[in-house]
């Protein structure tokens, strides 16, 4: 591969050339779920056959080098115990979750990222204060839930290789090639799912700090994302290479996809519930429904996205 470094400069003109290609007018706040038209939503329900549907979502996970602040659930009160309601008694539970971790899966909201004072479509940074976000919200943008057709790329497949190392990139040439050889194609309105075979890696070697290291897509990906009109990117890691390939942007892939194309952003899916059913079907394209929590004001959401063939 060539040199894959960008400079600050190439990003910047690369992040301004793409946010102007917005066709939704200033006061858009959907950004590219606007890809999702009636039309393409009704027919990606033609994707469902077999009627099988599949998790997309990694359970929630305990302590590790890469999850320093784990998610938590903890039982409030137990079937067994006394209770105060007349003739039975409940089982109940509560949990904490950093939303935006390095293994739990997640989706990210608009005002996720800010680049240079703004969020998408010039909203200010400000909108976001310390009780949430007053624009772009996951409720705002996606309290009816995000459904369409989804479509999983496996680059590591391509490769032929159980996982691309820590680092490594996937090119807009690597996803293109990878359509070509599972015969399909992405278009406008589509899910894209990106597999680097991050979870599988964690699985077999164990987790290490993804903060540091980890494979994800070169931001130049970004132009085919807005070329073929993608309405959502996931990933098994969370789309950005670590270290980063541009001068002083530690996140390109997700300051272009958020805040450029006001494109939402899955991360740390697994796709290992996935692929059988994919490559048994000899298909790599499914009705997909992503719900994520009704959160006023949150910059993302604990997700579970279910892929329907």
């Amino acid at each position: 591969m060539s040199d894959p470094k960008m400079s600050a400069a190439s990003f910047h003109a690369l992040y301004e050339r793409l946010r102007g290609q917005a066709q939704w007018g200033a006061a858009d706040r959907r950004g590219a779920l606007n890809h999702i038209t009636p039309e393409r939503l009704a027919a990606a329900a033609g994707e469902v056959r077999a009627g099988r549907s599949v998790t997309m979502a990694a359970p929630l996970a305990s302590s590790a080098p890469d999850n320093p602040e784990p998610g938590a659930r903890h039982m409030k009160q137990l079937p067994a115990e006394p209770s105060d309601v007349p003739g039975l008694s409940f089982a109940a539970d509560q949990i904490t979750m950093n939303i935006h971790g390095d293994v739990d899966s997640h989706i990210d909201a608009l005002c996720h990222v800010s680049y240079e004072g703004m969020l998408y479509n010039g909203v200010p940074a400000g909108a976001v204060n310390s009780r949430g976000a007053a624009e772009l919200s996951i409720d705002d943008t996606a309290r009816d839930g995000i459904v369409g057709r989804g479509v999983l790329l496996d680059i590591a497949r391509l490769r032929g290789v159980p996982w691309l190392e820590p680092g490594d990139y996937v090119t807009a040439a690597e996803l293109a090639a990878a359509e070509r050889a599972q015969q399909v194609h992405v278009g406008p309105g589509d899910l894209l799912f990106v597999r680097v075979g991050h979870r599988r890696r964690r699985h077999e070697l164990g987790p290490w700090d993804v903060a540091r290291s980890r494979a994800g897509l070169h931001p130049g990906t970004a132009e085919y994302l807005a070329e073929r009109q993608v309405a959502v990117l996931g990933s098994d890691s969370n789309s950005d290479t670590a270290p980063s390939v541009v001068d002083g942007v530690a996140f390109p892939v997700h300051v272009l996809a958020l805040n450029a194309l006001g494109m939402h952003l899955l991360d740390y899916l697994q796709f290992d519930d996935l692929l059988p059913v994919c490559e048994a079907a000899g298909r790599w394209s499914f009705l997909c429904v992503i719900a994520p929590l009704r959160l006023p004001g949150g910059t993302g959401s604990p997700v579970n996205p279910i892929a329907i063939l």
